[in-house]
């Protein structure tokens, strides 16, 4: 019974063919792609407001080299948003539940803000590595400790958005076994666990949204402290 909870981690194949690429690929599909004319229809008008007012609250901390990112900051928060809401339908797999692909989203990027800032400020880059007006004794070792939070943060990137993500898609495939095991014998307290289940899947919704955002976020303040 545990392993089959866990086969909805399984990434999925047909004929020994991976189907994670399609998987990945699926939701640039279903975005609309804006027309040249003045007037657009709701759909569009809803999604370039919210991707206008991502933008502008995410960078507004950032000076103007930092505002270089904000197509890449944008598309990877639809993106992200996009394939776990999809994640929450039945019968479907969720390609962010895989740590690997967390992983390579987040070591890349948070790499390449580590190499913008020692090549543009290499004293302030490396001057996070020591705090101001810290004791001599201490140097050798906050040094090694800011280096393994340094080398810490994508590890924990992938691994915040791969336990979130996999904690609740679990979490649901219980309550619904729960449901449909009490249902023939109590269904009073099935039609309860059901009503939990449906609250369950709304806080789902607003967590596969919410961890989208904090990926993205968290990495503004990477690109922040070295811009």
């Amino acid at each position: 019974m545990m392993t089959s909870f866990f086969d909805q981690f399984a990434s999925p194949s047909f004929l020994g063919i991976p189907l994670i690429a399609i998987a990945i690929a699926l939701p640039w599909i279903l975005f609309p792609t804006p027309p040249s004319r003045w007037l657009n229809n709701r759909l569009i008008t809803l999604q370039t407001w919210f991707i206008n007012r991502f933008t502008n609250q995410l960078l507004m901390p950032l000076n103007v080299g930092g505002h270089k990112w904000a197509l890449l900051f944008a598309s990877l928060m639809v993106f992200l948003i996009t394939i776990n809401m999809l994640g929450l339908l039945p019968y479907t797999f969720t390609p962010t539940t895989q740590l690997s692909l967390n992983m390579g989203f987040a070591v890349p990027l948070w790499f390449a803000t580590v190499i913008i800032g020692m090549r543009n400020q290499p004293t302030v880059a490396l001057g996070h590595l020591l705090p101001e007006g810290t004791p001599v004794p201490l140097i050798p070792v906050l040094i090694i400790i800011e280096t393994i939070s340094l080398f810490i943060r994508p590890l924990a990137l992938g691994v915040r958005l791969t336990a979130n993500l996999t904690a609740g898609h679990l979490l649901i495939q219980l309550i619904a076994t729960a449901v449909f095991v009490l249902l023939p014998m109590m269904p009073t307290v099935a039609i309860l666990t059901a009503t939990v289940l449906f609250l369950l899947t709304l806080l789902e919704v607003a967590v596969a949204m919410i961890q989208a955002y904090v990926f993205v976020l968290l990495l503004s303040l990477y690109l922040q402290e070295n811009v």
